[in-house]
């Protein structure tokens, strides 16, 4: 199994980055996603999930208005839209992957996300 994250990099403050999650070895449309963040010294934290189908999704409350979770199962692919992103949305993000609620089975090696001043 691998789920491969890309799409971070730095970033001005108000700026817009898209992080893809691609994933293999799996069921992709049987698995709910989820994108998770741990910024330095910080604990890992939920971003947002997106249910196999795609018809329901979880964002943070602090991310609503300004992020995005869809996914392509036909490409096995899992998005997150992140816009006007701000200095504290520096971190690396994760996808993760899960089969029935409760605990993510699989996960990616992160993507690192700078947001600049």
């Amino acid at each position: 199994v691998q789920l491969q994250a890309s799409g971070g990099g730095l970033v001005q403050a108000g700026g817009s980055l898209r992080l893809s999650c691609a994933a293999s070895g799996i069921t992709f449309s049987s698995y709910t996603m989820g994108w998770f963040r741990q910024a330095p010294g910080k604990e890992r934290e939920f971003v947002a999930a997106i249910t196999w189908s795609g018809d329901s999704t979880v964002l943070v409350d602090s991310e609503k208005g300004r992020f995005t979770i869809s996914r392509d199962n036909a490409k096995n692919t899992v998005y997150l839209q992140m816009n006007s992103l701000k200095p504290e949305d520096t971190a690396v993000y994760y996808c993760a992957a899960q089969y029935e609620s409760g605990s993510y089975d699989y996960w990616g090696q992160g993507t690192q996300v700078t947001v600049g001043t």
